[in-house]
């Protein structure tokens, strides 16, 4: 792995993440709202650290909220979407703009994704915030046979990112 990566995961007190990568959380608001749609109360939100590697790329997962992905330092992250209808999205998140890079984007409810870094030997530093906030409850992480059995015009890409 990457020495500024090693370094960034031991300062910030990271653990490793059931979807890849490297996590910490830190914020999880005091304050509760009720959420229907989600049988029962959630924080207002959540944030937490992301980190991602070459080797510890983000796997397809989906939440049953918005997050909102924010761009720190490293490397461009390829963001990989498949919309609950079949439409398959890229967005590149980093802060080389003119590259249509983008430093903050927003990943529907319900949507599949899965995160890389393209750059060899690199990492990226982001930060994930979701509202109505993070709940474990609200996870899938994908299974491959399954995603590609509803999606299989996206073997490739769903090949590539899922464990």
């Amino acid at each position: 792995m990457h020495n500024k990566a090693d370094y960034i995961i031991q300062k910030l007190g990271l653990q490793k993440h059931p979807e890849g990568g490297y996590f910490k959380e830190t914020y999880r608001s005091n304050k509760n709202v009720f959420v229907e749609d989600l049988d029962g109360k959630r924080n207002f939100s959540t944030c937490i650290y992301f980190l991602i590697t070459n080797e510890a790329y983000s796997a397809f997962h989906k939440v049953s909220q918005d997050e909102i992905w924010h761009f720190y330092e490293g490397s461009c992250i390829h963001l990989h979407l498949i919309s609950p209808d079949g439409t398959f999205r890229m967005q590149k998140i980093g802060n080389a703009w003119n590259a249509g890079e983008l430093p903050q984007f927003v990943v529907p409810a319900q949507t599949w994704f899965a995160a890389e870094v393209i750059q060899t030997k690199a990492y990226a530093l982001v930060g994930c915030t979701v509202s109505p906030g993070f709940d474990f409850k609200d996870f899938q992480l994908a299974d491959k046979k399954q995603l590609l059995e509803e999606y299989p015009e996206h073997e490739q890409i769903i090949d590539r990112l899922t464990r």
